[in-house]
């Protein structure tokens, strides 16, 4: 299996998720109070604050495709750096997170 790049675009992560959610686990790293503002639909909430513990329990399959996202993308550049380190080689974090999704897919999503 190849190693996918750290970062993806955000085009190629909606074309991504266009395909259905079987073709990657979406994994939000905000906190809860971002993700009752937003999110992207499929995705599920892993914060950053204690993603070592319950990425450790919720995310067992390191072949399994994880987009990580967060606001702009540097939480889940680290969450995904963590993810590489541990084995899971097809995490990849969503380069300018969801500001930038909002910006190019989902106009009408809520901002902060």
């Amino acid at each position: 299996m190849e190693e996918l790049p750290y970062e993806i675009d955000v085009e190629e992560a909606a074309a991504l998720l266009a395909g259905g959610l079987e073709a990657a686990r979406w994994v939000d790293c905000r906190e809860a109070d971002e993700w009752q503002i937003c999110r992207i639909e499929g995705a599920e909430l892993v914060p950053l604050s204690n993603f070592v513990e319950e990425a450790s329990r919720k995310l067992g399959d390191p072949d399994q495709r994880l987009i990580v996202y967060c606001h702009h993308g540097v939480r889940s550049m680290r969450a995904t750096q963590w993810l590489r380190a541990k084995g899971f080689r097809q995490a990849q974090s969503l380069a300018g997170g969801i500001d930038r999704w909002a910006d190019l897919v989902e106009p009408e999503m809520r901002r902060y």
